[in-house]
């Protein structure tokens, strides 16, 4: 069985993205994509190891505002949060309002 000596292992290159405005932690991603959040705290052992490496994070970049609910999907959506059909909404205004088919 062959056995790998550490310094046949070459170091991780990784690269970083602050993950806030506040710049309170970084993303870190390695060479095949694999990510793992690091809280910025001079402590903490991967923060400590990216202050002494000298590489700069890419800045933070907000997510895109979401589209605004069409009254549609307000409705959709409220009605859902009741367990509501839109049958059953219209069949109770109905009853409320004396306009129930015949």
């Amino acid at each position: 069985m062959a056995s790998t000596k550490t310094a046949d292992i070459a170091p991780a290159t990784y690269t970083y993205e602050w993950t806030s405005a506040e710049q309170s932690g970084l993303r870190r991603t390695d060479a095949e994509g694999k990510s793992a959040f690091v809280p910025a705290d001079p402590a903490n052992r991967d923060y400590a190891e990216f202050l002494a490496s000298g590489a700069e994070a890419a800045p933070y970049v907000a997510p895109p505002e979401p589209e605004p609910e069409t009254t549609e999907e307000k409705v959709n959506r409220l009605l859902s949060d009741y367990g509501l059909t839109r049958d059953e909404m219209q069949a109770a205004l109905a009853v409320k309002t004396g306009k129930t088919k015949k």
